[in-house]
């Protein structure tokens, strides 16, 4: 299996005449990473992160074929996994060559993803998997899940670690360059929330256009990134550049 965990791959400067409204960031290597694993022709699943919004699920789904075909990865079927037919996730993992593990609200998505059993359907996966913000988040083996939505933060009962996909022991943090000046609850989301909660667990804080990509063993991080653990946040690569995580 190949991993890419991004924060968003979607770069919303599109060339003059193309009619998407995004393609892939070519930054950091990215495009080119993905071409060196996704071969065209293939088959692409997109396993929703909001099980019931299905014309969303269907339109992201369409958006995110065009891009690969956009860089010369083209599918040769796009389906979409999600409670109209969560019955034949079996089958729909198995015969996909591509999955993408959609961003949305991590606690929906990963109670989704328990609800079908993806952890285990995708034990021994061959294929390439890319997760999107939130579904980066759940691939890790327990997730932390960050606060998000009003009320979240002060909520004693909210649960914030949880068991996720077990396909990373990577904890990814997302959109850094968009939430870090973020208040929620009357909270500074990093510094009153997500601090105190790095202690013991290392979360790498991903910019938008960053990843962690991880095949045949080795974790590579590509872009600008932060670690925060034990309530300290240091930067640990630069745009541009890419460090050997293990």
């Amino acid at each position: 299996m190949t991993l890419f965990l991004t924060s968003s791959p979607c770069d919303d400067n599109v060339p003059e005449g193309c009619e998407l409204p995004c393609i892939y960031f070519e930054r950091n290597g990215f495009v080119a990473n993905l071409q060196r694993y996704v071969a065209p022709g293939g088959r692409f699943l997109v396993i929703a992160a909001w099980p019931d919004a299905h014309v969303r699920n269907d339109e992201m789904a369409q958006t995110f074929a065009d891009c690969f075909a956009w860089h010369s990865m083209g599918f040769s079927a796009v389906n979409v996994l999600d409670s109209r037919n969560q019955d034949r996730a079996p089958e729909l993992v198995e015969q996909s060559d591509v999955i993408m593990l959609a961003g949305g609200h991590v606690p929906t998505e990963n109670a989704f993803f328990k609800e079908i059993g993806l952890r285990d359907k995708l034990r021994g996966y061959k294929g390439v998997i890319m997760g999107v913000s939130a579904g980066s988040m759940n691939a890790a083996d327990i997730v932390y899940v960050q606060p998000e939505e009003a009320g979240e933060a002060i909520d004693p009962t909210f649960v914030r670690w949880t068991q996720g996909l077990g396909l990373t022991d990577k904890n990814i943090l997302p959109h850094y360059n968009m939430v870090r000046d973020n208040i929620l609850d009357g909270l500074r989301l990093f510094e009153d929330v997500t601090y105190p909660d790095s202690h013991g667990h290392p979360l790498y804080v991903l910019m938008d256009g960053s990843y962690i990509l991880e095949t045949n063993g080795t974790s590579t991080l590509c872009g600008e990134a932060y670690l925060l653990h034990n309530g300290v946040m240091e930067r640990i690569c630069r745009e541009g550049e890419s460090i050997t995580l293990n």
